[in-house]
């Protein structure tokens, strides 16, 4: 019997990854330190932090009370990182392995927390001239499991 909480986090994982795959695909490499001159926060380390949310998110399913800082790597490595982190979360949720702490509380903290994060990272890209379409994200073929950087073409796109 599957938990249909637990299938509507896989599923919104799913809409992270598809929506911050958007995001960062084609972004060029100089969009990393977009910024650097008047905040620390700049695209790479905001990425940086989408992955160790993932990461954390990971360890709280596990039962593992773990957070870490990681140091920006170079942004293609940094997105890798990124998608390698979801995945092995989704993995976690698509597994029959218990879940250390609630559904409830892994949506509330990294997974609505990325969502947040994506969100500045397709702002800064457009502040930073990285053009970038809009969607109408209602009509994109999103599938829970699906969260790597291979993702279904936009459906609906506008300027």
């Amino acid at each position: 019997m599957t938990d249909p909480k637990r299938e509507l986090l896989r599923y919104t994982v799913a809409t992270l990854a598809y929506r911050a795959g958007k995001t960062v695909r084609g972004a060029p490499p100089t969009f990393a330190m977009h910024g650097a001159e008047t905040t620390d926060r700049t695209p790479a380390k905001i990425l940086t932090h989408l992955g160790d949310l993932m990461d954390w998110g990971l360890a709280m399913s596990q039962g593992r009370k773990e957070w870490h800082d990681s140091a920006p790597l170079a942004w293609d490595a940094e997105v890798e990182r990124f998608f390698a982190a979801i995945k092995a979360f989704d993995d976690f949720l698509a597994s029959d392995a218990l879940l250390a702490v609630s559904a409830e509380k892994l949506f509330q903290g990294p997974v609505a927390d990325a969502l947040t994060h994506t969100g500045q990272l397709a702002m800064l890209r457009r502040m930073a001239g990285c053009k970038m379409r809009g969607e109408n994200y209602f009509a994109a073929d999103i599938v829970a499991g699906r969260v790597g950087t291979e993702q279904a073409p936009p459906k609906r796109e506008f300027d």
